[in-house]
């Protein structure tokens, strides 16, 4: 019998960890801030595609669950069983597809982007006056 799967990192938890990398606070707060600020496109896309790719992780998930049980051991397989299970082997294919190009185009996108630091809170200060200049009186 072959070894469980070892979970790994969801592709959206990783997608998720640079997100937060790069605008220094939880996804959830980035999530709240793009949907009050439409003004920030850049965030609200790379929130919006993050949604996108875990709905299809969830989908994969929920869509392999489904497949295991019509094809447990015990469950006789008939012509309706058989097309559920051509069904579900379809929907993860296309699951798995949209998962791939959420991943690689995000991935994409905040590979070419750099944190950058926050702007100095202190204004400058400003030059101090030049000294007076000695004026000399003419008198007559």
């Amino acid at each position: 019998m072959p070894p469980p799967d070892t979970p790994s990192p969801a592709v959206s938890q990783l997608v998720a960890q640079r997100i937060e990398a790069l605008y220094g606070q939880p996804l959830a707060e980035l999530e709240a801030l793009a949907d009050a600020n439409p003004e920030t496109t850049l965030l609200a896309a790379l929130t919006s595609a993050h949604s996108d790719l875990a709905l299809a992780e969830r989908n994969i998930a929920f869509q392999l669950q489904r497949l295991r049980e019509l094809t447990a051991p015990d469950r006789e397989i008939g012509r309706f069983a058989a097309g559920h299970i051509l069904d579900c082997a379809r929907r993860i294919a296309e699951s798995v597809a949209t998962r791939d190009a959420y991943a690689k185009s995000t991935s994409a996108v905040l590979g070419g982007l750099r944190r950058v630091s926050a702007p100095d809170t202190h204004p400058p200060a400003a030059p101090l006056p030049a000294p007076p200049t000695a004026t000399t009186s003419r008198t007559r």
